[in-house]
Formats: structure tokens, C-alpha cells, sequence
């Protein structure tokens, strides 16, 4: 299916019409809308009764990036994956790494789903990763996107915040292959006061998605909000109950947007990775250089059978899903 042109309308899904303004039911805000304005994510419109997705087609960024930055180890490691973004989101996280797209101060080109399949293809990429903003508000043409790409034998990737209702997610999951779920805590206070959402919904798309796609959690770790032993121990508690081979990336933070906190002490990440170990075989530490904190060692054997520094990454480990030392079953997508 083509994009429309960049001054068509395009019709959201998931909405009712609630008296003289609109009820979007895309993600758990449920946003009422009044006519000419627009929902918390910023760009789910009420024009005249109907609601539009007023980003169809229309990027912010596009670029081949390793598929260990989005991040995800376990899934066609070493490969190049097409990656797309736009603007707006659903949260408004005071330590938002990317908050020039989420206020929307990016500009915007139109685009059509034919070249990004033609230029994934050329560019030899294993797919297409929808990120940088989140993807989910971008729902309409994430869904036309991923089918196109799917039809093309190519692999979908979201990397999201988890924040949607359970309908539309249920749709959408048949299309994804492979998804990065931000985990930011396991405090409902948390998401209350610093992303202004709540953390439920967020635990049922981990839950939903782990059963039906490949799946890897993040945690970003915010100096003095989440980076507790106790904090730690939560999120590893949950993701062990849940499946103990998901893989876990607990990310260094860096000052940005509202948030003056200093960076993630080493010290906390190096904690988190110690912790987490006790339970989950695959936990990574990000944007900070620990030795053996990116490599992936087989949980049979002890082995190291993918070695990573920065986004250069050795599979060499790794035969099929399985140890090439000992056989042992890997969780990995190849």
C-alpha cells in the first residue's frame, strides 16, 4: 500500500466519537479531544468529528543502524536493520533522551512504504526497527508499514514504551517479529510523577508480547530515581517470573531535557548486572563500558558465544540457536 501524500488525511483507527469531541482508544490514556485539538501524544488530531493520525507517512528520520542499538542482542545479531522514526509520545519523561522528537521540534518529510522496502532491500538490512519516538502512536502506518515489509520477507522490529491499550496491541502483534520494551521501573509512582503514565498497562504488553514475538526489556537507571539495589531487584523479579530468558539491558543515563541528575555512577550499573546475573543468564549493560557486560556467554557451558564492543559484534559462539561448544539451546532469533 502507497503512503498518502503528505497533506492527505489519513483516518486513525481505535476511536469513538464521545458528544462533540472524540475518545482515542489507541493507548491507555484515552484521551477526549475536542475538535481542532489534539491527544497527549501529539499527533492523533480531532478534525471536524474525525480523529486523524495526522504523521501517516511522514518521517523524522531514517537511517541503517546496527541492531544492537536499538537495543537487541538475541535477535539476527551483527545484522544492519533500516530504522524509522517521527514525532510525538504518549509519556513526557523528564530524562527523554530523544525530546526534540517527542516535542515535535524535528522536521517532517513525506514518505512512501515502497522505498523504505526498496531501500531496505538494497541496503542488505534484515528489516525495518520503528523507534527513536514511539512507534505506537504512529500505529496506522506502523501496521500498513509492517505488512508491506512482511510480504517483502523482511523483519519488523518495534522499540516502544509499551504504553497501549490490549486491542490494538493484539492486532498489531502478528505483524512484529522482534520488539525492545522499556521497562523504567517497577514503581507505579515512578510512571505517575516522572512519565505521566501508569506502569499496568506497560507490565500486560511485556506479558502479551513475550508470549507471541521475541522480546528484550531495557531499563534505563536514573540516577536517585531507579537505581537501587531494591529497584533492581524488582525489575529482575518480574522479568524471572515472567520468562528468565528474556534478555535484560539496564542503560546508562545521561542529563537531558528537564533532568540535571549527574550520570549513572559505574558502580549502579555494575550492581545491576551483578544482581540481575543471580537470576536471568542474558542481562547487558549499556552506554557504559563494562568488561564482559555486552558479551553473551551460553548458560549451559559457561562459554562466550557472542563477544560485542560497541556495536561490533562477534557471533562466532553461536550455531543455529545453539552453543557451538556444548549444543545447549541459545535464546537467540538467527
Amino acid at each position: 500500500m502507497d503512503s498518502p501524500s503528505a497533506t492527505e488525511p489519513w483516518v486513525a483507527a481505535h476511536w469513538r466519537t464521545e458528544g462533540n469531541a472524540v475518545r482515542c482508544e489507541l493507548c491507555p490514556h484515552h484521551c477526549l479531544i475536542a475538535d481542532g485539538k489534539r491527544g497527549i501524544c501529539r499527533v492523533r488530531e480531532n478534525r471536524g468529528g474525525t480523529l486523524i493520525a495526522a504523521t501517516y507517512g511522514k518521517v523524522a528520520a531514517v537511517q541503517m543502524d546496527p541492531i544492537e542499538k536499538k537495543p537487541l542482542f538475541h535477535f539476527h545479531p551483527g545484522k544492519q536493520i533500516l530504522s524509522v522514526g517521527s514525532v510525538g509520545c504518549n509519556f513526557h519523561c523528564g530524562f527523554c533522551q530523544n525530546y526534540h522528537l517527542v516535542l515535535a521540534q524535528a522536521p517532517l518529510s513525506p514518505v512512501r512504504i515502497p522505498d523504505l522496502v526498496r531501500a531496505a532491500k538494497n541496503a542488505g538490512s534484515v528489516g525495518i526497527a520503528y523507534t527513536y519516538n514511539e512507534p505506537l502512536i504512529w500505529y496506522e502506518f506502523v501496521a500498513d508499514c509492517a505488512r508491506e515489509f512482511r510480504k517483502a520477507g523482511m523483519a519488523n522490529v518495534l522499540v516502544t514504551n509499551g504504553y497501549v491499550s490490549p486491542e490494538p496491541l493484539a492486532e498489531l502483534l502478528p505483524l512484529i517479529d522482534a520488539m525492545n520494551i522499556d521497562l523504567k521501573s517497577m514503581a507505579p509512582s515512578f510512571y505517575k510523577k516522572i512519565c505521566g503514565g501508569t506502569l499496568p498497562p506497560v507490565l500486560e504488553t511485556i506479558r502479551a508480547s513475550a508470549r507471541s514475538v521475541h522480546v528484550e526489556i531495557t531499563t534505563l537507571l536514573v540516577t536517585g530515581e531507579n537505581d537501587s539495589d531494591d529497584s533492581i531487584r524488582q525489575v529482575v523479579d518480574f522479568v524471572a517470573g515472567l520468562d528468565p530468558e528474556i534478555p535484560v539491558h539496564f542503560s546508562r543515563y545521561f542529563p537531558q531535557y528537564r533532568f540535571t541528575a549527574p550520570p549513572t555512577p559505574a558502580d549502579r550499573l555494575e550492581a545491576a548486572w551483578r544482581i540481575a546475573r543471580e537470576k536471568l543468564p542474558y542481562v547487558y549493560v549499556g552506554n557504559y563500558h563494562l568488561p564482559g557486560g555486552e558479551d553473551t556467554r551460553c548458560p549451559r557451558c559457561g562459554k562466550t558465544v557472542v563477544r560485542r564492543a560497541g556495536y561490533r559484534t562477534d557471533p562466532a559462539g553461536v550455531s543455529g540457536a545453539r552453543c557451538a561448544s556444548c549444543s545447549g539451546p541459545l535464546r537467540f532469533v538467527v
